[in-house]
């Protein structure tokens, strides 16, 4: 069956439909990782967003519960080239195409994916939908140009109780914007006993808890949301009072609590494969990352923050340190899955952070 990704500039895709038989619209974003497809199919980062992958083959090695970033993911649709007709991996236990269809995420294959990554990368992030007809394609493309960016995703994404992550070492409260399952799996490697909270939580809340650390986890939307909802306002209580340690919407949260400001990029970092340069030693990493937005470097208070670590391709913010308090923060994923696992000594480097701050108490 044909089905058709309709712009807001008027340019239409056509393709073969796979996945849920639904029409869907979003913002359109592309994706450079070579691998991690389920993963970033079921990063909440993506909610509301339709995600294009530019390896031309995808699904070959099919889906398994294991690599599962959320359990319901909030994606809009899926674009690829081609999907492969005769997945195999022994540890697969569906198709990419039925999988779709159970969570109910249209997808077309068979676009110019190359073409349609170009466009993005020379207009920025455009919002488009997938259809079932081209016949209004017009009369589409003027509600997308009109349509408002949608509020209150993490809202949606955020889990709405309390649960606990069990462990019997450090007490981490982990706030989320929108986790993925490997930041988690991560902190339950080093043994952390955790609580994961809404992203509403206040300082007194996360404090009432007595944490070694707090960890503000990645999410979806523009981080100036968080601004309005509080979550800034309990980062600057709780950074003077515990060490934090913020990734991805939880870095450009950090940098909001701390007088510096966030911008929408053009088309964003999204994909396995970004070089990241420690400015301290100049060691150049390669990073996971999946983010619209970025920290402005010339707002950021030189008083109380620290730039650690830049993007190499395009100079961006990518990792912040407090110069008053135990805290940190990056725009990347050190708990990156797949792969590149370059900076997952990060985490070691939180634990060691909390652990010191432990024996200063005890010293005291």
């Amino acid at each position: 069956m044909l089905r058709y990704l309709i712009l807001e500039d008027g340019s239409v895709y056509e393709g073969e439909a796979f996945g849920a038989d639904k029409e869907t619209m979003g913002e359109v974003v592309f994706t450079t990782g070579m691998t991690g497809y389920q993963e970033a199919i079921t990063d909440q980062s993506y909610a509301d967003q339709i995600l294009v992958f530019t390896n031309p083959l995808i699904g070959n090695y099919g889906i398994t519960l294991a690599d599962y970033e959320s359990l319901e993911p909030q994606i809009k649709g899926v674009i690829c080239h081609q999907v492969a007709n005769r997945p195999t991996n022994w540890r697969m236990q569906t198709t990419l195409p039925e999988f779709l269809k159970n969570i109910d995420v249209p997808g077309i294959q068979g676009i110019d994916t190359r073409e349609l990554v170009k466009k993005l990368r020379v207009h920025g992030t455009l919002r488009g939908k997938i259809s079932d007809s081209k016949d209004d394609a017009d009369k589409v493309a003027a509600i997308l140009r009109q349509k408002n960016v949608t509020q209150g995703i993490i809202s949606r994404v955020s889990t709405k109780t309390p649960y606990p992550v069990p462990g019997s070492k450090r007490n981490i409260v982990v706030i989320d914007f929108g986790i993925k399952h490997s930041i988690l799996r991560e902190l339950a490697e080093r043994d952390c006993n955790c609580i994961v909270l809404p992203y509403t939580a206040t300082a007194e809340e996360v404090l009432s808890l007595h944490p070694d650390g707090v960890l503000l986890s990645n999410g979806p939307g523009d981080p100036e949301e968080m601004a309005a909802n509080g979550a800034t306002d309990m980062v600057r209580e709780v950074e003077k009072h515990v060490p934090l340690f913020g990734i991805c919407m939880g870095h450009q949260v950090f940098a909001l609590a701390n007088g510096a400001k966030t911008y929408k990029m053009k088309f964003g970092h999204r994909g396995f494969n970004h070089p990241v340069r420690e400015i301290a030693t100049g060691n150049i990493g390669f990073t996971s990352q999946n983010h619209g937005y970025a920290v402005d470097g010339d707002s950021i208070d030189k008083d109380n923050l620290m730039i650690t670590h830049i993007e190499v391709n395009d100079d961006t913010v990518e990792g912040l340190r407090h110069k008053k308090y135990p805290a940190f923060s990056v725009q990347f994923h050190p708990d990156a899955t797949p792969g590149p696992h370059d900076e997952e000594s990060l985490f070691d480097d939180f634990m060691a952070m909390i652990d010191q701050r432990k024996e200063e108490k005890n010293n005291a």
